[in-house]
């Protein structure tokens, strides 16, 4: 199943439970693959000012998926982890092309209105990533935060 078939899925902002750090404002519900009783928010984008890796490298029973846990910059708390190197059977089943993973129990989330203000921001709204840096919070306007 390809990434398009997502396109219909609320854009979230991602924050920090434990300190309410803004953590990603480019976030989808999503359920993970070994497990899908386990809920858990991803994003597309390396959130590259607001988490850091600790620790090594580690993988799962479930699959041999290469992963490193990531921490809150601003607390230090672990709130995901990244998909290093994702495993075959992970690539080939169906998955939203995110390899930055946020714990549920670790994060608050906020849907996203559009431009309008009146309607959720969806996947399939949002710009290609080709070419644009990452999304930080200085890049959104003063009422989009807001929301």
């Amino acid at each position: 199943m390809s990434t398009s078939n997502f396109k219909n899925k609320c854009v979230t902002q991602v924050n920090c439970i434990y300190c309410d750090s803004l953590l990603c404002t480019r976030g989808m519900k999503a359920v993970l693959l070994a497990d899908t009783e386990i809920e858990l928010f991803s994003t597309d984008m390396p959130p590259n000012r607001t988490v850091d890796f600790v620790a090594g490298c580690y993988s799962t029973e479930s699959c041999k998926c290469k992963l490193r846990d990531i921490a809150c910059l601003k607390c230090g708390n672990v709130v995901g982890y990244h998909v290093v190197a994702p495993c075959k059977p992970c690539l080939l089943s169906c998955n939203n092309g995110h390899f930055w993973m946020f714990n549920s129990e670790a994060v608050s989330t906020i849907n996203r209105l559009d431009a309008s203000g009146l309607n959720l921001l969806l996947w399939g709204d949002l710009p290609e990533l080709e070419g644009s840096e990452d999304e930080s919070p200085d890049s959104l306007s003063d009422e989009e935060y807001l929301r």
